[in-house]
């Protein structure tokens, strides 16, 4: 039986922390694939300095495209609205009809609100999540089951590259290289297009 890994997120842009989280979790949890899925418009932040769709996702398939056992997935592009995850794990259940073990990776800050989730009991049926920490960090509390990672103290986030990449600022070693040259080509975060495309 397949075991799937499925990392959602903004990535907005996509960093060497996401990809990191990504392998630590196959390697630990001895996964065949790890999926990435850009979600069209997050259903639990702000859209402000959210760039399009289309960027987030060809900046994830650049990142990823020399890892083998790396994916990525536009179902939640394509719907165009708001997706919640059991949308999404339900998505996975039906693309697998011969049966998979699907793993929903999360970090550690969403732990705590891992209950409040939509049809939370539902997508315990379905998935069983993992989450990844890092060291030095307090973890979170959640009354679900989970199985835990831990993975390099590496302190980059979206928003850090966002606010580099605004002031002129190299972010070369916090993104893939070929995502730097996008976001150079591209001119993203210098002006945020706020078009959802």
């Amino acid at each position: 039986m397949k075991r799937i890994g499925i990392l959602g997120g903004t990535f907005n842009p996509l960093h060497i922390g996401h990809l990191a989280i990504a392998q630590v979790a196959l390697e630990k949890k001895r996964l065949d694939s790890v999926v990435f899925v850009p979600s069209f418009w997050p259903p639990h932040k702000s859209t402000k300095n959210v760039i399009s769709a289309k960027h987030r996702y060809s900046m994830v398939r650049l990142a990823i495209e020399d890892n083998p056992y790396f994916d990525i997935c536009d179902y939640e592009i394509k719907r165009r609205k708001k997706s919640y995850s059991i949308d999404t794990v339900r998505f996975f259940e039906a693309q697998y009809p011969e049966g998979a073990k699907f793993f929903f990776i999360i970090g550690e800050d969403s732990l705590e609100t891992l209950q409040q989730w939509r049809d939370i009991d539902e997508i315990l049926k379905i998935v069983s999540f993992v989450v990844v920490n890092r060291p030095g960090m307090d973890k979170g509390q959640s009354k679900i089951k989970v199985s835990s990672v831990t993975m390099p103290g590496l302190d980059v986030s979206s928003s850090y590259i966002r606010k580099r990449t605004t002031s002129g600022n190299s972010i070369h070693y916090l993104v893939p290289p070929a995502v730097c040259e996008y976001i150079k080509k591209h001119h993203l975060y210098e002006v945020v297009n706020f078009e959802r495309s």
